[in-house]
């Protein structure tokens, strides 16, 4: 009997060590696919993406859908404007920069120390109070008004009303690019300036003779875009540079920006996010561009 138990124990003793053999070489031979998915499920990752009002809708929806596939996720989204993204990541206080201008673009950001992500594109638009009495303006007429030598809507057609100005702050991407493309690299006359989109919107809807300048997809029946040399602000007439004052959206991460933050990045970039979420936005998914344009705003 003593002999029998022994076997026993023994036969036993052998299963159990053959057992964790086996599970070691299992989750050893899958430690570089189901292993790391399943890290990357359960450990905890906190990102935080700052800058442009005009890209943070996007990166807003885009942000919700990847943390309720990914709740170990959470991904904080602000704006601030594109300087204010620019300077935060190359300092390393956030993860990402969001951006409507290349970083290069920018005084006092070593664009060299920062990795580039082309996330979309967006078209920048006039935008006016729906009652001025204007359309559609010439771009030597847009240029007049936003540097002052035109103060009165009845100049261009419009309503005897004074011409309200409101512009972005100075550290807004949306405001670079609308200046460099829309108005030939002038600087706008002094007027409002806000910090986010989404105020512009509300305060040119509410103002009497306003005019300023948002992203396409912060357009809505609110207020009304111009037409500049009867050419509308559309993303068909953007995909083949017909309507000039675009940019493309950009989010800055460091050099060595962690494979939590590349994944995130990544799913941006997929096909699922740029044919549905992008366009859905309002946005342009940069493979549907007929052209590009580099940094010093050469078309191929």
């Amino acid at each position: 009997m003593k002999k029998k138990l022994l076997s026993a124990i023994t036969v036993g003793a052998l299963f159990t060590l053959v057992g964790c053999g086996g599970n070691g070489s299992t989750e050893s031979s899958n430690s570089g696919t189901s292993g790391s998915e399943k890290a990357k499920s359960t450990e905890k990752v906190d990102i935080t993406s700052v800058g442009s009002t005009a890209l943070q809708p996007l990166v807003e929806k885009v942000a919700e859908i990847y943390m309720t596939d990914n709740p170990n996720y959470t991904i904080t989204v602000q704006g601030g404007g594109s300087g204010t993204g620019l300077t935060q990541v190359s300092t390393g206080a956030v993860d990402i920069g969001n951006s409507d201008v290349y970083a290069e673009e920018k005084d006092g950001i070593d664009a060299s120390k920062i990795e580039d992500h082309k996330i979309a594109v967006v078209g920048v638009a006039p935008v006016v109070n729906k009652e001025v009495g204007v359309t559609n303006i010439t771009s030597e007429q847009l240029k007049d008004i936003f540097t002052g030598k035109v103060t009165n809507w009845k100049e261009v057609g419009g309503k005897d009303q004074k011409i309200e100005l409101i512009n972005r702050a100075a550290g807004s991407g949306t405001r670079a690019t609308f200046e460099k493309w829309g108005i030939g690299g002038a600087e706008a006359a002094k007027g409002q300036e806000q910090d986010s989109s989404g105020t512009v919107r509300k305060i040119v809807s509410e103002t009497p003779g306003a005019i300023s300048y948002l992203a396409f997809s912060y357009i809505d029946e609110s207020i009304l875009g111009l037409s500049i040399d009867d050419v509308e602000p559309k993303d068909e007439n953007v995909l083949d540079n017909s309507w000039k004052i675009w940019a493309y959206e950009h989010m800055y991460t460091q050099k060595d920006a962690s494979s939590d933050v590349t994944a995130f990045l990544d799913y941006m970039k997929s096909d699922d996010v740029q044919k549905n979420v992008v366009n859905e936005l309002g946005y342009i998914a940069i493979s549907d561009m007929k052209v590009e344009r580099d940094l010093d705003g050469n078309i191929k």
